[in-house]
């Protein structure tokens, strides 16, 4: 879910089963077209398929979050306050970070957002553009790809609308090539850099970061 692409031993040593039995489950979940496997050399790497799978996972994550026992406490998403804060959501921005971004550019107008769509206005196209963003022309999220522009992704911890689509991955892919947060090792939170919590309060009006 963090958009990276790993090996069966890899992915074994972080579910704490053995590499034989990834494999096995690998090779099912292939077959069915919700993993790719690149190979390099001796190696095989696997990754989702495509964007539609991380929202199909992040969707059952939240729906397994929910079913709590009665009589305990619901805790909603990660526990850990690092993911909380700021993670990967397979290609985009989620948690506190991700939900502030969306807030922002609502606010300003730069994009408008309901249950099922977005929609990136002219004045947000300019507003994006000061920030360093261009979708259009930002490698693989560009003009040309079948992949929406702008989608609300119902966030796993904080219930509201973070944004997903060829946007939500261009801010991403900005937000990591500047430095503005780093990844966690072993993990798919991220920690927000001092140079991202000025550059999120210049571009984003984001105080809280």
């Amino acid at each position: 879910m963090d958009g990276r692409a790993l090996t069966a031993t890899e992915l074994a040593c972080v579910a704490g089963i053995t590499p034989q039995t990834a494999s096995t489950h690998l090779a099912r979940l292939s077959t069915a077209g919700l993993l790719r496997v690149d190979r390099q050399g001796r190696h095989r790497y696997h990754r989702l398929a495509r964007p539609e799978v991380a929202r199909l996972l992040e969707g059952v994550m939240q729906v397994a979050s929910g079913a709590a026992p009665r009589g305990r406490t619901l805790v909603v998403g990660p526990r850990d306050a690092a993911l909380r804060k700021a993670r990967t959501c397979y290609d985009h921005l989620a948690g506190q970070l991700g939900v502030s971004i969306a807030d922002a550019l609502v606010k300003a107008r730069a994009i408008e957002l309901d249950d099922d769509a977005g929609l990136v206005t002219d004045a947000g196209i300019k507003y994006l553009r000061r920030a360093g963003i261009d979708v259009f022309t930002n490698g693989a999220s560009g003009a040309h790809s079948p992949r929406p522009l702008c989608r609300p992704c119902l966030d796993w911890s904080e219930r509201r609308f973070h944004i997903a689509g060829k946007l939500g991955a261009a801010i991403c892919r900005h937000a990591l090539e500047q430095r503005w947060v780093r990844r966690v090792d072993d993990t798919r939170a991220l920690e927000i850099t001092s140079r991202g919590r000025a550059a999120l309060r210049e571009a984003f009006a984001i105080s809280d970061a």
